[in-house]
């Protein structure tokens, strides 16, 4: 009997062949689009928690928030100074302190101009070390800024090609920098992010100088001492901070986050986006639905006579309809495992194109085996609750009149 459940549907699938894949097609797109859009987050938020991971947990990152929508306050207005600085360092816990600050600049280069993120980074041995852990920043030749260079640079690996000015720079090569001159002294190893890879370190008072900002730092970066709790931390930071920039509690000009804090956050966003895609993917998924249940009025027609047979033959109403429920989940599960290996196949594919562009550090794709398991049941209980309508229906059929049906 079982038997008989599985191959009569299949049989009756693999006879009418072209309305068999045009039934699949809705099911194959839409599970085709949820398991690469799933994977494809899962590989993005692996790379991001890997980046954070080796930031370490000890870091704190503290930058200034405004809102030109807040009433008396401008982005401009507020500012991290080497005051502010000054405090982070003299706070019990903190092992280490620095800042940099960064904007969009001029570059030029063999007489090409483009314009790209330039960084003001300082020059000391243990506060650049502390730039280079937070910052991903590995040299891939030549060496760091180091005390006493003044119009010195260090680029991105994206100079090392020739894809951005039209030809490749090297060590000892000159560069102008809102039309201020820079020798090349270095080269970051590939860090994955187009912005980062075409961006330039130079020292902080070389920056502050150029773009006439001398008491100011976009980011400032602290290292909690070994075996300090970093929330506590952070959480006595925040206290010296709001003294020393006499705000209130709960109307802080500046914000405190951890690696963790910053992974997290990057993994709502990246998960809010995903489900939205996830959905607008789930209405390929619903039509597909919609066209199994089509097929399966079709078939009950198609096959009306046939239910006579066997009801005549002895067939109960819940053979019928399991019948029928049966092949409406395997068009479900057929769709299922098209879309399935579609899926994962275009996931390698972005993977593939990703890495090959910015390197591997973008993304960090892991085949699920769960799923690949709940997937393929998902598309069999949707072919299921497709079909029930119709196999309800094809159950109710009187067999005297489905005999003499023609």
């Amino acid at each position: 009997m079982i038997k008989d459940f599985i191959l009569l549907p299949l049989k009756e699938m693999r006879r009418r062949k072209l309305r068999s894949w045009l039934t699949l097609i809705g099911v194959i797109i839409g599970m085709a689009a949820v398991v690469s859009l799933i994977t494809l987050g899962q590989g993005l938020e692996n790379a991001i928690a890997d980046q954070f991971d080796a930031l370490g947990n000890d870091k704190l990152f503290i930058t200034a928030k405004g809102n030109s929508l807040t009433p008396g306050l401008s982005i401009d207005a507020v500012k991290i100074t080497q005051k502010d600085l000054d405090v982070v360092r003299s706070t019990s816990g903190i092992k280490e302190a620095t800042g940099l600050i960064f904007s969009t600049a001029r570059v030029e280069f063999n007489d090409n101009v483009r314009y790209f993120f330039v960084s003001g980074m300082p020059t000391e041995l243990e506060e650049r070390k502390l730039i280079g852990e937070s910052q991903s920043y590995h040299l891939l030749k030549g060496r760091w800024l180091e005390s006493g260079d003044n119009f010195k640079a260090v680029a991105g690996f994206l100079y090392t090609e020739d894809n951005l000015f039209g030809k490749e720079a090297d060590l000892g090569d000159k560069i102008l920098i809102q039309d201020t001159s820079f020798k090349l002294v270095g080269f970051w190893e590939r860090i994955g992010s187009p912005p980062d890879d075409q961006s330039i370190s130079i020292p902080i008072d070389a920056y502050q100088e150029i773009f006439n900002k001398p008491d100011e730092f976009g980011l400032l970066i602290a290292q909690t001492n070994t075996g300090d709790d970093p929330e506590k931390v952070a959480a006595q930071v925040e206290k010296e901070l709001r003294k020393s920039r006499n705000v209130e509690e709960g109307k802080e000009d500046f914000s405190i986050e951890t690696p963790a804090e910053l992974a997290e956050t990057f993994s709502t966003i990246l998960n809010i986006v995903q489900w939205v895609l996830i959905g607008i993917a789930g209405i390929s998924l619903f039509v597909g639905g919609i066209g199994i249940m089509n097929t399966m009025y079709t078939a009950v027609l198609q096959r009306t006579k046939q239910i006579g047979v066997l009801k005549a033959l002895g067939a109960q109403r819940k053979h019928i309809l399991t019948l029928f429920l049966i092949e409406s989940g395997f068009y479900g599960l057929g769709g299922g495992l098209i879309g399935v290996a579609i899926g994962l196949f275009f996931a390698k594919m972005v993977e593939f194109a990703l890495v090959a562009a910015i390197g591997p550090a973008f993304l960090s794709l892991e085949i699920n085996l769960w799923l690949i398991v709940g997937t393929l049941i998902f598309s069999f209980v949707v072919g299921c609750l497709s079909g029930i309508a119709p196999a309800r229906r094809a159950s109710r059929l009187n067999p005297v009149d489905s005999l003499r049906y023609e």
